[in-house]
């Protein structure tokens, strides 16, 4: 049986869909399983044991429009799958796969592309994403429940010698652990403020700990505006690395702080604890750190979540919900995590 799993959103919602890759080995070993993702859930798929290949589009750049719906058709073809299970929402996915004639289409009932589908699948809202994911795999007689949950991002073999190398340029040993900071985010109204995490970075900093600021190139102007007000403490690495290298990047912290974001994800894959931190988005709506190894800092407020990413602008034009969180929060949520965690053997690689 050959089988495309469809997920073409953000880098945070491929690793959270890594446990379906394993249920439809577990069930079917001999299956032959391809990811459908975007370049840079590709770049964190690489090494992942239970894909087998990966279909790369490139939506928002070269596949962009009529000639790159017509390139993916083809490669759809090609792929001569038997079963597509369609974990994002989106009718452009429906489409294609429906003019790629797939024989069995499995999806979401509340997918915008629903008609498409021979099978549909109820997406509870009360379930984390992990669990709703999960729950497609039963249209091919699979039981979610029998399926251990567990977000598993491979390491690549090289990224961790590279990163080593970028520490050794900036001038930063390589054999201790950090707690690592991840404050970006696609979205504004997701970010905390860089007051907040530069505050934290001077108090770890000062309690012996090394802070290891970390990102996508997007980002780096939010870092370094951190690195700045932090009096220079916190190594600097955002932007400088790519999907491998922030993998194994997040490998060399015994903490991470992070976010709303693709960051905090990883981390669970790669069983770093996480403190994070939540403001437009709300963890009832099924994307929270999927651990018990993470303490989640957040101000209940009326009007959260305002959106299911967040968005640009706060809608009442405050951003109470992540400027009513203070320093003192974050710091004790990564101090009851610090506490908890046996001395860590977690370092660079040389």
């Amino acid at each position: 049986m050959r089988i495309v799993v469809a997920q073409t959103s953000f880098l945070g919602d491929v690793v959270l869909s890594t446990p379906v890759f394993a249920a439809l080995k577990r069930h079917r070993p001999d299956c032959h399983v391809t990811a459908w993702v975007r370049p840079e859930g590709a770049a964190v798929l690489d090494g992942h044991p239970d894909v087998d290949a990966v279909l790369v589009d490139d939506k928002r750049g070269a596949d962009r429009g009529p000639r790159g719906l017509l390139r993916l058709r083809r490669q759809l073809v090609a792929g001569r799958f038997d079963v597509a299970l369609a974990l994002h929402k989106s009718l452009r996915t429906a489409v294609l796969l429906a003019l790629a004639r797939v024989p069995r289409r499995i999806g979401f009932r509340q997918s915008a592309g629903w008609f498409l589908y021979h099978q549909l699948v109820r997406r509870d809202a009360s379930l984390h994403d992990v669990e709703r994911n999960l729950s497609l795999v039963a249209a091919l007689d699979i039981d979610p429940q029998a399926v251990p949950p567990r977000l598993l991002v491979a390491p690549n073999p090289t990224a961790a010698g590279r990163f080593g190398a970028l520490l050794r340029e900036l001038g930063a040993p390589v054999d201790l652990p950090f707690v690592g900071m991840a404050p970006g985010s696609v979205w504004a109204t997701k970010r905390w403020t860089v007051e907040g995490f530069a505050a934290v970075a001077r108090a770890l900093a000062a309690q012996g700990q090394r802070v290891l600021l970390l990102g996508a190139p997007n980002e780096r102007a939010i870092a370094d505006e951190v690195e700045r007000r932090c009096g220079g403490v916190a190594i600097n690495v955002c932007g400088r690395t790519d999907v491998a290298m922030l993998v194994a990047a997040i490998d060399a912290c015994h903490l991470l702080i992070s976010n709303d974001s693709a960051p905090m994800h990883i981390a669970v894959a790669r069983s770093v604890p996480v403190v994070a931190i939540f403001g437009a988005t709300h963890p009832r709506q099924g994307y929270g750190p999927y651990s018990d190894r993470a303490v989640v800092v957040q101000r209940e407020l009326d009007c959260r979540p305002c959106g299911r990413h967040g968005g640009e602008t706060c809608p009442i034009g405050t951003h109470e919900c992540m400027r009513a969180i203070g320093a003192e929060d974050v710091l004790a949520a990564a101090r009851r995590l610090l506490a908890a965690e046996p001395s860590s053997s977690r370092s660079a690689a040389s």
